[in-house]
């Protein structure tokens, strides 16, 4: 339990995967029942862009804050919408100091029917993220293994729902364990909309992981994946992928407008790159 989000909050993997759990929780409240939003591995919840840890990498500068200053298309502004204002919301003097994590950005956006339940196994982080929601009886926070929460939380009482997967992947067997934990999940809440994130950079194991979720025969899962540079010459992060199973029928559509535009804004290299697939579909 030593990664510490603080040092990356913010970046463009943050972008990618706060821009999409943005409109998943807009689809859903097309329909006026109540959601829950499950956030396995959900940290502090809210980030300060001016600490020691986040000043001392500065990745945030090359993600939302590349994307508040970006000149994008008017539909990838109107569907960015509900992620840039709650980020705007937090910091009202047009500054970027604070930004919301996972917890925070879908407490932001619910409404007051639909609830949030926030897993965080690192003591410290656990109390930081407790005292953040005190006193707000739409969200419950446990300190909890986030993977034992996709059996003991599912399915939501709601019967709808988002599961947000975020692991630190600090573990070798990550990869194993999204697999394991989706196909555990999808047996118990087979309605629930699920987002799993995982790193690319040089070595990952990424065409085995996308065969392994194939033989799951789980279908509707959809591929996002946003590379900013080439993985070639650096031991860190060169992109990020996310796995939605049971998508809204409108994902695909949207995020091939938006991965191009977000390639653009954040692209640190010649070899940036981006793409949208079903893995599979119906």
């Amino acid at each position: 339990m030593n990664y510490r989000h603080i040092y990356h909050a913010g970046n463009f993997a943050d972008v990618l995967k706060h821009a999409v759990l943005a409109r998943l929780i807009a689809y859903l409240q097309q329909k006026d029942k109540a959601f829950r939003v499950l956030d396995t591995h959900a940290g502090i919840g809210l980030y300060d862009l001016s600490s020691e840890e986040a000043q001392k990498t500065g990745e945030w500068i090359d993600g939302i804050g590349r994307l508040m200053k970006a000149d994008l298309s008017e539909r990838a502004s109107a569907l960015l919408a509900p992620y840039l204002n709650a980020v705007r919301g937090l910091n009202a003097d047009g500054e970027i100091s604070r930004y919301p994590g996972s917890p925070k950005l879908a407490r932001m956006l619910l409404r007051s029917q639909d609830r949030l339940s926030a897993m965080e196994l690192h003591p410290q982080d656990y109390r930081t993220l407790s005292r953040l929601f005190e006193g707000d009886f739409q969200v419950r926070v446990t300190e909890l293994d986030g993977w034992l929460a996709l059996g003991a939380h599912l399915p939501p009482k709601e019967k709808r729902g988002i599961v947000l997967v975020d692991p630190p992947f600090e573990a070798e067997n990550e990869y194993e364990r999204l697999v394991d934990g989706l196909a555990k999940a999808y047996r118990r809440f087979p309605t629930g909309v699920y987002c799993l994130w995982y790193p690319i950079k040089k070595g990952a194991p990424i065409a085995p992981f996308h065969e392994a979720l194939k033989a799951l025969e789980i279908p509707k899962m959809l591929c996002a994946e946003l590379s900013i540079k080439s993985d070639r010459d650096t031991a860190g992060l060169s992109g990020s992928g996310l796995i939605v199973v049971n998508p809204p029928f409108t994902l695909k559509d949207e995020l091939h407008l938006l991965l191009p535009e977000l390639k653009a804004v954040l692209a640190q290299d010649r070899y940036a790159s981006q793409r949208c697939f079903w893995l599979r579909g119906e």
